[in-house]
Order: C-alpha cells, then structure tokens, then sequence
C-alpha cells in the first residue's frame, strides 16, 4: 500500500463498506494525484478512485467541487431516466459521512469516486475507431446535460474561451514586448491581427442568446474518455475539473483541433502539419449520432467555427506565451512556443481553406 498518506484515515472519511485492503497510485495524470482505493467486504472487493485535489491549480476548491457535484448527479439522473447504469455510464461522487463532495484534512483536499470497472482510458488513439468513441463519448455528454441549467456554475478558469479576451491579451504582450521579442515575429502577428475577425464569432452568439449558454467539458482529449474493455465502445466521460459554462462549440472544436492535426502540436517542420479532413467527418458523424436533440440548429451550424475558432485561440496562447517570455506553458527547447503556435496557424489555413466542405459534412 502507498504511503504518501494516512490512507486508512482519510478512506475512512467517505462512505464506503469493507476494509481498506491496498490504495496504490493509478493511471498517467499530471495535475492530481491519483490513487486506486480496494476494500473487500464478506469476501467482494470493491474499488474506487481517490483523487488529493491540485488546490495549487484549482485554488478554490469549494467552486470547483460544486460543479463536479451538480454535473455528476444530472448526468446519473439522466443515465438513469433512459434505462442505463450510472455507474458505468458517468462518473459516481462517494460522499463523506459527513455528506460533503469533497474531505480536507487541513493540509490537502480528497474526493473519491466509484471505480469503473472493465473500462480503459488510453492516452493515444489506437485507429480510427477510438477517434470516432470519443466523440460519442463527449456527444453523448453533451446530451446527457442539454436540459441541465449552466449558469449554475462557476467559471474555474476565467475567461478561458473568450476568444476576444485572448486576442486583447496577446495585443496586450504585443505592446509590452517584455522580451523583445516582437521584432522575431513580426509575420505571426499580423497573421493573428488578420484573423481578428473572428474573435466574436462564437462569444458574441452567447451573449444575443443566438445559442445557449451550455456546460462544456474543456479537455476533450482521448484519455478522458473510458471505454469498454470487452466491445471497444464509449462508456463515460472522466476528469470534469473544467467543467464550466460555455458553448458545445468549444469541445467540439478542441478536439478537431489536436485530433485532426498529422503531425505533433509542435511539429517544427510545418510540410508534415495538415488538417485531416477525413478525421474530421468521423468525429462529426460520432459526435452528432450521440448528441442527437441535444444541440441545436445554430450550434450545428457553428461546429466548423468552433474547430476553426479554438485552433486559432491556442495558436495565438501559444505566440503571447512566446512573447512574455514562456511563462505559461512548459517549453523543452528554444521557440518551442512558436513552433507550437506555427502548426496551429498552419491548421487553420488549411480550415479555411476547405471551410465550405467542412460546412457541408455538417449539413
């Protein structure tokens, strides 16, 4: 059994049966840490996942355990209602016994959730089918919640896809030029500047209502997604640490974004950078054969934006990280940043470029 913490103690907090028999650390994640609970009651082992909460990152842990909390509890009342197994289909929150998400023992946070069994969470895509269950996964997520209200939750990262917000910072990094390192990149600024444009397009439509304010999961990467051991298929949808308010837009988007990309996030030889249009058709097909009434004709019609519209946020991150001298993003090497934010630009050209195909799929 690990050591790192008075496990016995702190398992004892929430309520669960049996005896606490091994709690080893699990799985590959790098922002909490994660530990796989055994007890085994009259012979039965039971499993769950013991999460120490990174309150360096999410510094108000009361907020963020709030929206874990109302999600998880829509979403098993809606597995539920269509004849399905919460506790395989979504994430189960162990409460304390003192009924509260989340247990501090006034140093660190905990929470603890039921173990999915017989289900997988992989850190890369296998083929092309993985691609596809993803976006089931995250559509079927997004379905899950259509009716669930979003301003009830809190923003833990504020801002975090106000594309005007983020193009008015990296204006911001221009004109401070802390580095000087303005001059190096005077190309990739007036590629952002001649983009600009499109800043709005996705923020604006929330605010004259033109789509509603959705829950957005905000990491829709594969190794997020759990999926059946023995069929290969979508079962849950994981790590809710960024749920927040936003637009169905944004995930879908994120995802077209670093799974439709051939090459790395920070390929420095852009002749092997392309935008995968026919991954793109298969996300699209798995994500609206999931969502299903779950999204709206407007939301349809603006999924091409959100892929164009995060590939282009996350490059423009990546150029005013480059110009604040690196201090957001982890680098390994010089100009790592502006590699990275290289493919990105180099992605939506080639977006735009296909635009109107892309548009087509979706109809």
């Amino acid at each position: 059994m690990n050591n790192e913490f008075d496990f016995p103690r702190i398992v004892a907090q929430f309520c669960i049966g049996g005896t606490l028999t091994d709690c080893i650390r699990y799985g590959e994640g790098h922002i909490n840490d994660t530990f796989k609970v055994t007890t085994k009651e009259g012979g039965r082992e039971m499993h769950y996942i013991l999460q120490r909460i990174n309150d360096r990152l999410f510094s108000d842990v009361a907020k963020l355990m709030h929206n874990i909390e109302l999600v998880t509890e829509f979403c098993q009342r809606s597995v539920e209602k269509r004849g399905g197994d919460p506790l395989r289909e979504c994430l189960t929150l162990v409460r304390t016994k003192a009924g509260k998400a989340y247990y501090s023992d006034g140093k660190n946070y905990f929470r603890m959730y039921v173990f999915i069994e017989d289900a997988t969470s992989y850190q890369s895509v296998r083929d092309k089918q993985d691609f596809y269950e993803s976006a089931v996964a995250f559509g079927n997520f997004a379905n899950l919640l259509a009716e669930f209200d979003a301003s009830q939750l809190y923003e833990v990262l504020p801002d975090f896809h106000n594309t005007r917000k983020r193009y008015s910072n990296f204006e911001a990094a221009v004109q401070k030029d802390a580095c000087g390192r303005a001059k190096e990149v005077d190309e990739e600024i007036a590629w952002v500047r001649a983009h600009g444009g499109l800043c709005g397009k996705l923020v604006d439509a929330i605010e004259r209502k033109e789509i509603p304010l959705r829950v957005t999961h905000n990491d829709t990467k594969l190794n997020n997604v759990m999926l059946d051991n023995a069929t290969g298929k979508a079962l849950a949808v994981i790590d809710l640490d960024t749920v927040m308010p936003g637009s169905l837009c944004y995930d879908f988007g994120d995802s077209i974004r670093f799974g439709c990309n051939s090459a790395a996030e920070d390929e420095p030889d852009l002749s092997k950078v392309h935008f995968v249009f026919d991954l793109y058709k298969t996300y699209l097909g798995g994500y609206l054969s999931a969502v299903g009434s779950g999204i709206t004709a407007k939301e349809k019609e603006l999924l091409p934006w959100g892929a164009v519209l995060m590939t282009y946020e996350c490059g423009m991150r990546f150029l005013t990280d480059y110009l604040e001298g690196d201090t957001y993003f982890r680098t390994h090497c010089k100009g790592h940043n502006l590699d990275r934010a290289h493919t990105q630009f180099r992605l939506v050209d080639e977006m735009l470029g296909c635009f109107e195909k892309m548009q087509e799929a979706v109809k």
